[in-house]
């Protein structure tokens, strides 16, 4: 018999516990539970190396979340996202670490916004927390044959979300390709953090004659701020400028 390996990730540790239970009455599924995303690494990890290697996450959309906190307002683009412990964040990280794994998120209520956010950051399902057993253990065999599931009264909404940003990030892509080479070097420096003085260092350019273009860049995008203009490069999918390796030839055009 072919088993499979689930990790649930939950911080409500009656209910994580009371799933894994459950789960693990089924005669194909074995169980592990987490309290938080970086304990939930950390059994990926291991079982990775020990050559067991999870099939399926179960995670907690609201992973780490307290009740009636009000979150940090932060602008989009504004530098790297600070480690967090929210569901979503965990799945992306998943994806990128543990690409083979399939992510469901259990979620206490539905949210098309979030949904689609959860998709987009490489989840295959969303499903209520209040979902029979066989409603889930349907969609955790349906993931591991690549399908995604979403409740029926959330796709309408989803694809609306799906739809709106698929645009969003096509007119990024059209602004940001209408920058000059020399110009999208600079918004690369934008979108790593480097402030003037950094790029003209990079670009060996003047302070000045960087003004000038990180100006350029705001107006050809659309934008009135630097964190706005990175915003918009990163929905455009713009890369930003390695630090560590990426080196800059002094160009032969005039700046």
């Amino acid at each position: 018999m072919v088993r499979i390996r689930v990790l649930v990730v939950d911080d409500h540790r009656i209910f994580a516990e009371s799933l894994a239970a459950a789960l693990a009455a089924e005669p194909d599924v074995d169980v592990s539970a987490a309290g938080s995303g970086p304990a939930a690494l950390r059994c990926l990890e291991r079982a990775a190396a020990e050559g067991r290697r999870f099939d399926v996450l179960l995670v907690d959309a609201d992973l780490g979340v307290v009740p009636g906190a009000v979150p940090a307002q932060r602008e989009s683009g504004s530098g790297p996202p600070p480690p967090s412990p929210d569901g979503i964040a965990l799945v992306a990280g998943v994806r990128v670490s543990h690409p083979g794994v399939r992510i469901v998120v259990l979620a206490e209520r539905d949210d098309p916004r979030r949904a689609a956010l959860a998709l987009q950051a490489g989840a295959s399902g969303w499903v209520a927390k209040d979902c029979s057993l066989s409603r889930l253990l349907a969609v955790i065999r349906g993931v591991l044959r690549e399908e995604t599931h979403l409740p029926p009264a959330l796709l309408t909404g989803v694809l609306r979300e799906l739809t709106a940003a698929r645009k969003h990030r096509t007119d990024s892509e059209r602004l940001v390709e209408s920058l000059t080479p020399r110009e999208h070097e600079v918004l690369r420096c934008m979108v790593a953090g480097l402030g003037r003085k950094d790029v003209a260092a990079r670009l060996f350019l003047s302070p000045h004659t960087v003004r000038t273009h990180m100006q350029n860049v705001l107006g050809k995008l659309g934008v009135h701020s630097t964190l706005a203009a990175v915003a918009l490069a990163r929905r455009a999918g713009v890369r930003p400028a390695d630090l560590a390796g990426d080196v800059v030839e002094r160009s032969g055009q005039l700046a």
